[in-house]
């Protein structure tokens, strides 16, 4: 659903907070709690699209960490100022701190909220943390909104897609992506777009561990570039939905095997003074298929791996 657009008789204000008029969206002010790597590329994008921009980091109460907020932002026009200026100043304030001091920074700003305001938590929060600091904000009149990076800001920049949720997350993201941000509307519950990121998480930091535990045992066995190649050209020969699907589909016939196979790996990473922490893991995984009997679910080789999850789904369940 989308919100209606003000009516003649309306304030001017749509439902972000943000002032328009009959013929454009006036300059929107936007102000960041945390100015990090996420803080400096998005706040580029904003003034580069008409937008103004201010900051509050604990650095500035450092000393010389003026200096270094400047260095962070480079040649964008950033002011940096007290908390309290940049929430009064700010008409969507978007908190970019670090993950353990997200639910502190959203009480710190509290008291300087009005209902003007749209707080928009973009740190990487589990669902449970997002819904007590949409509490705090709540309670200050302000509206809030939960965001979820999906990327690596670090290589893509303002152009990372950015989900978010809540009651007025949609004129929240239509606002943002004016000002050249890449933000879609994931619903209005809060909660779902920070699971979406952290469910996400599992691929992808599993993704990350699993490639230097390999890579760092391959180095020690002196064939890391072939192991390497190797992996590339798996992942690269077909698109990752074929292979990706395949693994799981034969992962309903095949686990026992791979069990088996997988320990004689944990046995060689031990052997070249690698811990298999991964490795470990994938052995348990398997070794769980084999106990749950999942094989016995099929009496031929999967159709997809919706079949197997759904197999492992009720097999866990019953467990």
């Amino acid at each position: 659903m989308r919100e209606e657009a003000p009516d003649d008789e309306s304030d001017g204000r749509d439902g972000a907070g943000i002032q328009t008029s009959e013929k454009e969206a006036a300059v929107t002010a936007i102000g960041f709690v945390g100015f990090g790597e996420v803080a400096s590329r998005l706040s580029a994008a904003v003034l580069a699209n008409g937008g103004r921009v201010s900051a509050y980091d604990i650095l500035l109460d450092a000393a010389a960490g003026a200096e270094t907020l400047k260095r962070r932002a480079g040649h964008a026009s950033v002011e940096f100022c007290p908390l309290s200026r940049v929430v009064e100043d700010s008409e969507i304030i978007l908190s970019t701190v670090t993950t353990d001091v997200a639910a502190g920074a959203a009480a710190a700003c509290a008291p300087y909220l009005k209902p003007r305001n749209t707080f928009v938590d973009l740190n990487a929060t589990s669902p449970r943390v997002k819904r007590r600091i949409g509490e705090t904000i709540a309670a200050s009149g302000a509206d809030f909104v939960e965001g979820a990076i999906l990327g690596a800001i670090g290589v893509t920049g303002a152009g990372t897609r950015i989900l978010v949720c809540g009651e007025k997350a949609e004129p929240a993201a239509q606002a943002l992506t004016r000002l050249g941000l890449n933000v879609a509307f994931y619903g209005r519950e809060i909660g779902r777009a920070s699971m979406f990121k952290l469910l996400r998480s599992v691929f992808s930091k599993g993704m990350e561990a699993l490639l230097l535990e390999t890579l760092l045992a391959a180095r020690r066995a002196g064939v890391a570039d072939d192991v390497w190649r190797e992996i590339v050209g798996t992942l690269e020969e077909k698109p990752f939905s074929e292979v990706g699907a395949n693994w799981m589909r034969t992962h309903g016939t095949a686990h026992a095997r791979r069990y088996h196979e997988v320990v004689q790996v944990e046995e060689l990473l031990r052997e070249l003074g690698v811990e298999p922490l991964i490795t470990r893991g994938t052995a348990a995984f398997f070794e769980r298929s084999t106990r749950l009997s999942l094989a016995e679910k099929f009496d031929a080789s999967p159709k997809g791996p919706e079949e197997v999850l759904g197999a492992l789904d009720g097999l866990l369940g019953k467990a």
